[in-house]
């Protein structure tokens, strides 16, 4: 595009050496600035984080954890789902889950204090579940209804020979997990199966989570939202769909230095580049 619209040869190895650049200095400042309008007293504020996967040169496939901050008034639905969210916040770190999380405080505690009006959607990762237990005792915490989902199909497919008979039992129990009856969905997996080894792992996933299951309540605060899709959908376009291209291979500090880039961009940002180019370099740019 530079060399159509302005007649300048940009090679390779330059593009690279400035985004790096930028990259790099972007991470010197915390992202944790608050990029949205303050929460109204009417919303909920939303935070889904997950991991995914990247190709580095030294460590091989490496975990990027990315968290996704949105407000209930920006969820915008069709036919009751909610299908669009007008306005989010990202954060994105390679690296431990502790350096992770102590960004993601911040950054949360930047929206002021919401009590019961802050919701976390998460699957059920322990480092997750510890998190938001120790960071925010007070907010709403929500086990992905979609991955609870996912533990009850497994099971079923593995035990059911019939396959109508495993559709209607799996369906029931949904229902019944939609309706807040975790209790009565493990009485019928006990029942069905009694003294299976996979049964009593799903039991006991159920029983752990079981604070978190609440799907009729949420289903009726914030948005309604009760599943991560938006953390997925992150994950496609903030950090897949320029970072896992085929025959890509980063390394680490390189791609910190191209998910500030990406973060900084999705988050509406972008003015912190220019006043870099502004600035302190000139040259780079």
């Amino acid at each position: 595009m530079i060399k159509q619209f302005l007649n300048v040869e940009i090679g390779h190895t330059q593009a690279h050496r400035v985004t790096d650049t930028y990259g790099e200095e972007l991470g010197k400042v915390p992202m944790t600035e608050r990029s949205m309008p303050p929460v109204k007293n009417q919303e909920t504020l939303y935070v889904e984080a997950d991991g995914s996967m990247l190709l580095t040169r030294e460590e091989g496939w490496k975990e990027v954890k990315l968290g996704r901050v949105f407000k209930s008034g920006d969820c915008i639905k069709t036919d009751g789902k909610v299908d669009f969210i007008r306005y989010s916040q990202y954060l994105a770190h390679l690296g431990s889950a502790r350096e992770f999380t102590d960004q993601m405080d911040e950054l949360i505690e930047s929206y002021g204090y919401q009590g019961k009006r802050l919701a976390f959607i998460s699957d059920g990762a322990v480092w997750l579940k510890n998190w938001i237990e120790d960071s925010f005792p007070n907010a709403v915490s929500i086990l992905d209804y979609y991955h609870a989902s996912e533990h009850l199909h497994g099971f079923a497919k593995d035990f059911f020979t019939d396959e109508k008979t495993k559709k209607k039992w799996s369906h029931r129990q949904m229902s019944f997990l939609l309706e807040s009856k975790v209790d009565k969905v493990i009485d019928n997996i006990g029942l069905l199966a009694p003294n299976n080894k996979e049964a009593q792992n799903l039991i006991d996933y159920y029983q752990s989570n079981k604070a978190r299951m609440d799907y009729k309540h949420y289903r009726q605060i914030g948005c309604g939202i009760i599943g991560s899709g938006a953390i997925e959908s992150a994950h496609r376009s903030v950090v897949q769909k320029r970072m896992k291209l085929s025959g890509q291979r980063w390394s680490k500090r390189g791609a910190q230095n191209m998910l500030n880039l990406r973060v900084t961009y999705m988050n509406g940002q972008w003015s912190k580049v220019i006043q870099l180019t502004k600035t302190e370099f000139k040259a780079a740019a």
